[in-house]
Formats: structure tokens, sequence, C-alpha cells
């Protein structure tokens, strides 16, 4: 099956908000970038819950921070990858660098597996904080969670009392609530209508940049090739890699030039 999931797949064209969606849903996570998975630990654990207890969750660091830490998470992926026969070769020097693109790519191509495994049904068995606990190190994740309940139950408790008083009043000024509910509603609707607009133009120009990609690496050694890498690859986002990628080409260029009037 992984074999037959080509780039055109429609695997590929899932957008960044539903692979994240996709991830916090079943893994109780709380991600809001797609980088914060560059770890490997998130795809060991959806394998995890894929094929319950097949990875050896506790050589999973879910606080890996170094480049190292995160080649060991993805060593243990790899060999789950070889225990099932898997046939998916995983870019660790690319992923571990965080770039947004690679690490959506191999999301997507994940989720499409999963998908194909399971039908998309959700595993209702698998408790994932249970299984993140027998992780190397899950500090982390467990204290979000921690926090976050804690936040809940206090934000409860202190408004039991407001509730009371609330309940008492709730009948004065109806019709203006539902009014307000109707417009409110409105406006819900034409952001998700706007929403889904912009991941539908989003999903247009990534596949652009990713047939470029393809190109790019077809002619790995070319300097156009390589000038566009430059952009494509910009890790800062508020400065332009156009001079750079110009530079490149400009010293490439003279560099040819001076080689043939030497050779003339």
């Amino acid at each position: 099956m992984a074999t037959s999931i080509g780039i055109m797949d429609s695997g590929y064209f899932v957008g960044r908000n539903e692979i994240l969606t996709w991830i916090n849903n079943r893994l109780h996570l709380n991600l809001s970038r797609i980088e914060e998975a560059a770890s490997g630990a998130v795809q060991c654990q959806v394998m995890d819950m894929t094929y319950p207890g097949v990875v050896p969750m506790h050589k999973v660091n879910f606080d890996a921070k170094t480049e190292y830490d995160m080649i060991q998470n993805y060593k243990v992926l790899q060999e789950v990858f070889n225990k099932l026969k898997i046939e998916k070769h995983i870019e660790v020097n690319r992923l571990i660098k965080g770039r947004p693109l690679d690490n959506l790519e191999f999301l997507q191509w994940l989720k499409r597996y999963c998908d194909s495994v399971n039908g998309g049904i959700m595993n209702e068995n698998y408790d994932p904080v249970k299984r993140r606990s027998k992780g190397g190190k899950d500090q982390n994740v467990k204290s979000l969670k921690s926090s976050k309940s804690l936040q809940t139950n206090t934000m409860s408790n202190s408004g039991s009392d407001d509730a009371l008083s609330t309940n008492r009043t709730s009948g004065v000024g109806g019709a203006n609530s539902s009014a307000e509910i109707h417009a409110l509603s409105k406006q819900v609707t034409d952001l998700k209508l706007s929403v889904d607009q912009l991941e539908k133009e989003r999903d247009f120009y990534f596949s652009k940049l990713r047939d470029i990609e393809i190109v790019c690496q077809e002619l790995e050694n070319d300097p156009m090739s390589i000038a566009i890498k430059k952009i494509l690859y910009a890790a800062d986002a508020m400065e332009s890699p156009l001079d750079e990628a110009r530079d490149y080409l400009i010293q490439t260029m003279n560099a040819v030039e001076a080689e043939a009037e030497t050779e003339a």
C-alpha cells in the first residue's frame, strides 16, 4: 500500500489544518503548527495507534529538542516500518530541520496510509495519554494536559454561583438574545466559507510549489535549481532570500565564463 501512494494521490492535497485536527483529536494533543511534529514522536504514536503495541513507546522521546534525540525517534519509526514491511524511506535529515513543506508531505502520506489500514475509523479503545506515559520523556505533554484540566475545574467551581444568579434572569431579553445568536451564527457561517476558500487557494499554490520542488530535486546540481531551492527553503520569513539566490546565480555564471575563457 505504501508504494502505491503516489505524489498525485488525493492524500497529498489534505490541508495543514485538517492534518493538525486529525493528530490532535486522535492523540489528545494541542499542536498548532506542522513543525511541532518534526521530532518524529507524533509519527511514532500514530503508528502505535494504527498498530497497537507494535511501537516500543518506552523508546519514544516526546521531549526531543536536539537533532540527535529526534534521529533516535525516527530510528524507532523506521524499525516499525521494517517490521511491518512498509516500503517508505524517511527523509530524516530534512524532517528534523523543521521545514513545513517536508513535514506536511510526510504527515499527509502517514494519514493516507493509516486511513487505508483502518478506514479512517478511530480506535475507541486506544488511550493515547496512557500510551505516552510509557514513553521515555513526556513531561511537557502531560503537564500541558494537567494544567488545562486544573484550569477547567477551577473555572467550573468558581462559576457555579454565578450560574445560579444568571439562571434567575435568563428570561429577560430573550428575544434580543435570539436575534444576537442568529447574527453570530451568520457571521460564523461566513467565516467558515472564507476559511474554506482560503484553504483551497493555499492548497492550489502549495501543489504548485511541490511541483517546482520535485523538478528541482530531479535537477539537483543545476545552478538555477539550487537558486530556486534557496528561496523555497529559506527559514527567515521576515527577510527575502531573493538577493541571495541572485548572487549565487551571478557567481556561478561568472565562474563558468572564467573557466570557459581559461580553456580558450
